[in-house]
């Protein structure tokens, strides 16, 4: 995802770009030290035509410093007007000086701000390194005052070294807000995930056992069987517990239990005519393990109840203190066509974000689905 974020030198702002009437503002009491080539024009220090191309060029400096300090810029990127107009201004802060003497020396300096802001600090520091040549060359071919062009060329290093730092700083605030948008996307999309996969595993087990006790009852209040009034009972209690466990899973509070989810895949795959064993060998499953392993529960078990056609499921539970394990075995048709659904995928990101590893695939008579986790990823979950 790109992110489009101007950043420009002159503005208060760090996450968007001032109005440019504030910022106009803003840098023309930085201009304040102008004054000195200005008064030179009006004083009658300068007359006839020195007078009017001081003016000229003048103008002609601050028109271009402005054009090129306001302009916007991508992450620090110019356009190549912005560079016509940054070469313009290096132009007249070079040649002002030489031509009109000490008290334009401040020219230089503004120009130092526009690279330290605009440009990377090498080239930036290059030509801090040359505006300061200009200003020390200048002072000389006028007989500047020593001290005074010491101040300036101070003033040059030290205004440019803040700026680039205030660029930097600029740079990595764009960056880190960057990132943080991208987290927040990375965040947002990986909560769409859990929703659809635990949505998925929901839904798809609730529904196919509402299809199985639907098509139960109809058997049985055809034959004018009691036992249809209670299947339909069951149809609603299992609705009516998937309608919460949907409201659950989307605002993230849902947990599987593995009791619960042994017991429900017992009930849904006796209800589909298959025969169940649940085989429980040493400790308890740790705590932390009991909902991956009440999800695994619950999408096997639905995959039984959908594809297999078995008239038997064995679902064994193995805990040893060196890993855990589950397989759910059952007799139906291993040797039809398989492919890895989505809930099998999703079932399998699950697993392998605790460090456990998933195999499933047709038997010679069935289907196995087995999942292993080692102490390790019991320890991190």
């Amino acid at each position: 995802m790109r992110i489009n974020r101007v950043f420009t030198f002159g503005g208060t702002g760090m996450d968007e770009r001032p109005s440019r009437r504030r910022r106009l503002a803003g840098m023309s009491v930085g201009l304040v030290y102008l004054c000195f080539p200005v008064l030179d024009i009006v004083s009658g220090e300068l007359t006839g035509a020195e007078a009017f191309w001081g003016a000229l060029g003048l103008a002609a400096y601050v028109a271009c410093f402005l054009t090129t300090a306001l302009s916007p810029r991508e992450y620090g990127a110019l356009s190549p007007l912005t560079y016509g107009f940054m070469g313009a201004t290096t132009v007249l802060a070079v040649c002002l000086p030489f031509l009109f003497g000490g008290s334009w020396l401040s020219l230089p300096v503004y120009t130092t701000v526009v690279y330290s802001m605009a440009l990377g600090p090498l080239p930036a520091t290059l030509a801090m390194l040359a505006m300061g040549t200009v200003v020390v060359l200048a002072g000389l071919l006028y007989e500047h005052d020593p001290a005074s062009t010491l101040v300036l060329v101070f003033q040059v290093v030290t205004l440019g070294v803040l700026f680039m730092s205030v660029r930097g700083t600029r740079i990595l605030v764009v960056r880190l807000r960057r990132a943080q948008q991208e987290v927040a996307r990375l965040a947002a999309g990986e909560e769409r995930l859990r929703i659809a996969r635990d949505l998925h595993d929901l839904l798809g087990h609730s529904l196919s056992l509402i299809v199985l006790k639907s098509e139960l009852a109809g058997r049985l209040a055809e034959n004018g069987s009691e036992r249809a009034v209670a299947e339909i009972r069951d149809i609603e209690t299992v609705a009516r517990q998937a309608l919460v466990e949907v409201r659950e899973a989307v605002s993230g509070y849902r947990q599987r239990d593995l009791s619960t989810e042994l017991d429900g895949a017992r009930a849904a795959l006796e209800a589909a005519g298959t025969q169940v064993t649940v085989r429980l060998a040493g400790t308890p499953p740790p705590g932390v393990l009991d909902g991956l392993l009440g999800w695994a529960v619950r999408e096997g078990t639905t995959n039984v109840m959908r594809h297999a056609r078995a008239t038997h499921c064995e679902i064994a539970i193995t805990h040893d203190g060196r890993a855990t394990t589950l397989e759910i075995v059952d007799n139906g048709r291993g040797a039809a066509p398989y492919g890895p659904g989505s809930g099998l995928n999703g079932l399998t990101e699950r697993v392998e974000a605790v460090g456990g590893t998933v195999s499933a695939g047709p038997r010679e008579n069935g289907f196995a689905l087995r999942i292993a986790v080692p102490a390790a990823g019991e320890a991190g979950t």
